[in-house]
């Protein structure tokens, strides 16, 4: 297993710059990029599975997979602001932009606690707008499973943001 670290640490060394270009290259902000291939890195360090010659495609598809979420989120921002900003309500001031915004890092902060399975399967559900059938065979999980994991984020999630109002 600590063969498995420093193999991971020396990929890192050696391509970290080539890997936060690539994912700066397609979202325009390199401060983001930095952040995302920090956590893609800690994510690699947390699986307890050995990681051989496949290292840099694994890195390249998490990576790619980071940017996908990255805009399914910004893409949520923004129709929400459209809606604020064009519907007939009085209420699309700045403040109604801004509390949605903060909503979203409050569900993000709230996924970033669960464990990764549970954050894999609500952000397919959530982001990719995908039914629990076709997540279940997406992962190559029971169908029970993914429904229990789905059940279980949606009830974290929930409950940190209740917390949080």
């Amino acid at each position: 297993m600590n063969n498995n670290y420093n193999h991971i640490a020396d990929f890192y060394q050696c391509h970290c710059d080539e890997i936060v270009d690539f994912i700066a290259m397609r979202i325009q902000d390199r401060d983001e990029a930095q952040d995302m291939v920090q956590d893609l890195f800690l994510r690699l360090l947390s699986h307890h599975h050995i990681i051989d010659n496949s290292l840099p495609s694994l890195v390249y598809t998490m990576a790619r997979n980071m940017v996908t979420d990255y805009f399914r989120r910004r893409h949520s921002h923004e129709e929400y602001e459209h809606y604020i900003r064009h519907s007939n309500n009085a209420d699309t001031s700045m403040e109604s932009v801004f509390s949605a915004r903060q909503l979203m890092e409050r569900m993000e902060f709230s996924l970033a606690r669960l464990p990764e399975e549970c954050r894999e399967v609500y952000r397919l559900h959530i982001y990719g707008g995908m039914k629990v059938g076709e997540i279940s065979q997406t992962l190559g999980e029971d169908y029970k499973h993914v429904e229990y994991q789905l059940g279980l984020a949606r009830k974290t999630v929930r409950q940190h943001l209740k917390a949080c109002v």
